[in-house]
């Protein structure tokens, strides 16, 4: 049985090849068993985000990736020329480790971000209700999913900032230990402030607001956490409840300044408050940084810890790569090992197909009234002789031919070599 992975993604295509060959929720169940109808897979699964696309199959035999190109142009109705430079394919232990880094956060456009291993677990999710995964697609993901998990808990992968968003929350982390009692003020709606939304919100962040100029687009933030959307001619009066400011606005001039500030900590009774200006130009004025119990940083601040957020998760993929490495072998032995299963099965059901019919032979001498003891003796003897018969003349031939390998091959899988004390 071979593995076969066929794909392409944010590193090997750009996004407009991306956007026309991915699978949405309507069509997946409708594709894996469009792939296992019209090509050699027996077995399918589609990966397909923003960032990727991946088919993974499991088919007897090789060469099955030039038919799974060709499906894959026309479930699409693409000419395989126009996206087949963009494409990668990996098979059986290739294939294995791919899924392996993919799912551990290794291929990912921000390294060993935790998204893509929830993505993977609802590929197989809904490949497996579609009836797409059997006995080798099933193992290599449940395999894979263990692997993950041991990624994310013996190395740093995914706890370091790599992102700006993500290094304010982790300094707002370092300042406020307990966040669930604390309020995010976060001004501007586009995608550096939804993504400190999203961090804050998972590290348990009390309440969030969003000031936006548009307000639909500061509800369209909000409601995704929990939290309200003000106007930013309101901000003023909702500064003073906020112990965590984050901004990021397009405005060529400072949404906050001194006064605006100082008067906020006036109401505050000056209980400090932590400020991230990641706009350039910059929304808060840098005076706003002398004021006491005002912590405030810059996006130079933050590259940073940005920067030793990414040496430290690089290093945490070196240790990563040890494991998956250890891991696409211990699968690879788990795969070899279905061919001795199937083989020790055909022998032993052709021994029980000679024991059978040797007995049934026994039988009727017994009920001819033959001897016992004749008749155990002489079922011995032919049992003997029909289950050595093809491998004495193999070997023999073996010997003749001196094919060495073969001999020393029988010589471990009988254990007829003499040991030194003598004994067999």
């Amino acid at each position: 049985m071979t593995i076969l992975t066929l794909g392409l993604n944010h590193k090997t295509a750009p996004v407009d090849t991306r956007e026309r060959l991915t699978f949405g929720p309507d069509v997946i169940v409708g594709a894996l068993r469009s792939i296992t109808e019209q090509t050699p897979a027996d077995e399918a699964l589609i990966l397909s985000t923003c960032n990727r696309m991946e088919v993974y199959c499991a088919l007897d035999g090789s060469g099955g990736d030039a038919v799974l190109r060709n499906w894959l142009g026309e479930f699409h109705g693409l000419e395989p020329q126009l996206f087949a430079q963009h494409l990668y394919h990996y098979q059986d232990r290739d294939a294995v480790r791919h899924l392996l880094k993919v799912a551990s956060g290794l291929d990912s456009m921000v390294l060993g971000e935790p998204q893509i291993l929830g993505q993977v677990k609802q590929a197989f999710q809904t490949a497996n209700a579609a009836g797409g995964t059997g006995r080798m697609l099933g193992k290599l993901f449940q395999h894979t999913f263990s692997v993950a998990k041991q990624v994310r808990t013996d190395t740093a992968i995914g706890s370091s900032p790599v992102s700006v968003a993500f290094a304010a929350v982790s300094l707002a982390r370092q300042i406020f230990s307990d966040l669930s009692r604390q309020t995010a003020l976060l001004i501007g709606a586009g995608e550096t402030i939804e993504l400190a939304a999203r961090h804050l919100h998972q590290h348990g962040i009390g309440r969030i607001i969003v000031a936006n100029r548009t307000v639909e687009r500061a509800h369209g933030v909000a409601q995704q956490f929990d939290g309200y959307a003000i106007a930013l001619t309101e901000l003023s009066n909702h500064l003073p409840e906020a112990d965590i400011v984050v901004s990021s606005t397009a405005s060529p001039l400072p949404v906050l300044g001194k006064g605006t500030v100082e008067r906020a900590l006036k109401k505050r009774r000056h209980r400090p408050v932590f400020m991230v200006d990641i706009a350039v130009p910059r929304d808060i004025e840098p005076e706003v940084r002398e004021l006491r119990d005002v912590y405030l940083y810059t996006v130079d601040d933050l590259q940073g810890v940005v920067d030793q957020g990414m040496r430290s998760r690089q290093q945490a993929a070196e240790q990563a790569a040890e494991i998956i490495d250890l891991h696409t072998e211990e699968f690879m032995a788990w795969v070899r090992s279905l061919d001795a299963v199937s083989l020790i099965q055909d022998y032993r059901s052709r021994a029980q197909y000679t024991r059978d019919s040797l007995v049934e032979r026994a039988q009727r001498q017994l009920a001819a009234g033959k001897p016992p003891d004749e008749v155990v003796c002489q079922l011995a003897h032919l049992l003997t002789n029909k289950l050595l018969h093809n491998p004495s003349v193999r070997l023999r031939r073996a010997g003749r031919e001196g094919r060495n390998e073969l001999l020393e091959a029988a010589n471990e899988l009988f254990q007829l070599k003499i040991e030194n004390d003598g004994s067999r």
